[in-house]
């Protein structure tokens, strides 16, 4: 699974359309940020991206987590935001009252 590394200093925009681009051949993505402002921007991203992907009939989710991760020899702690399709229920109780 791809993995797209956000920093404080990203593009939202640019990242959104990675994150779009990635949804639509595989699925899903690991989104990863270290750090307030990084954790922001990647937020954000998942957020265009769910426009841009709606345009294609296309509907996710966003599952995070922390990770360990190595950098420069020293253990640092990362948000990881799996996003994938989300799955629509056939159940007649199945309601988005967001989008209704």
């Amino acid at each position: 699974m791809d993995l797209i590394k956000v920093a404080a200093t990203s593009r939202s925009t640019a990242v959104a359309g990675a994150i779009a681009g990635v949804m639509r051949e595989q699925g899903q993505v690991h989104v990863q940020a270290i750090g307030a402002g990084a954790v922001n921007q990647a937020i954000k991203a998942v957020t265009i991206a769910r426009g841009y992907l709606e345009l294609d009939g296309i509907d996710i989710i966003c599952v995070p987590s922390f990770v360990e991760v190595l950098i420069d020899d020293q253990e640092r702690t990362a948000v990881r935001i799996t996003v994938q399709r989300r799955e629509t229920a056939t159940s007649p109780e199945w309601t988005d009252t967001e989008t209704t």
